[in-house]
């Protein structure tokens, strides 16, 4: 497989993260993947946001769930863009999506949507939780999906594995050389996080890794050429 690289939240580092024109210039930058957040409105909805507050991003207060999508339609989340809900970012882009959830609930409603539009070939769903990965592959046949770990240790591998995970996306300060060998041993794929820098992309590159996930869509245009 190609290496890939993966827009975090789009291009945050150049564009308001996990908003359409985000998205649209990931896209429109040549990246391969778009990395996105999930969680659920007060009303069930799939909004595209990363924390469950809204304070940090928008121009609003208070946490999503106690929020119904019409309300949180009517935040600006920068630069006059509106908060997305999924479905809305698969028709705005055409790239495969990367999307993290956050809990169980989350997997269930992302496994409705899943199933009503053909999503397996193009969604990978990833998660920081074991049970979430768990939850949304069984619940979806066939669907790729990935462990994310911050503060980790070796354990990370067997994780991956029970919970049935292909790949393991991972802090780049935390990785080591052994994690790596061990994950290649049980076939994952390894994806290393955050990668902006030239001296962080040459790191990804000695490490053999199958990715990277930056903010900035130069990464790509200088990746082919990084030994």
């Amino acid at each position: 497989m190609n290496f890939l690289t993966i827009g975090h939240r789009g291009v945050m580092g150049v564009e308001p993260e996990n908003t359409l024109r985000s998205f649209v210039a990931a896209e429109h930058g040549g990246l391969d993947v778009i990395e996105l957040d999930l969680h659920l409105s007060k009303d069930g909805a799939l909004v595209v946001m990363h924390d469950a507050e809204v304070d940090r991003t928008t121009d609003g207060t208070g946490p999503i769930a106690d929020q119904t999508l019409a309300e949180l339609r009517t935040l600006d989340a920068g630069r006059g863009e509106r908060v997305p809900f999924f479905e809305e970012v698969l028709d705005a882009v055409k790239l495969p999506l990367q999307a993290e959830i956050k809990d169980v609930q989350a997997a269930r409603a992302l496994a409705e949507v899943m199933h009503a539009r053909d999503l397996v070939d193009r969604v990978e769903v990833s998660s920081f939780h074991d049970e979430a990965v768990a939850e949304i592959a069984r619940l979806v046949p066939g669907v790729r999906t990935a462990l994310i770990g911050s503060r980790y240790g070796i354990d990370i591998v067997d994780r991956a594995v029970e919970a049935g995970a292909a790949t393991v996306c991972l802090n780049l300060r935390r990785l080591t050389l052994e994690i790596v060998e061990e994950a290649r041993k049980r076939d994952l794929r390894i994806i290393g996080w955050v990668v902006n820098t030239q001296d962080q992309l040459r790191l990804v590159r000695a490490l053999q890794l199958d990715g990277a996930t930056t903010d900035y869509p130069e990464i790509r245009r200088t990746g082919r050429f990084t030994a």
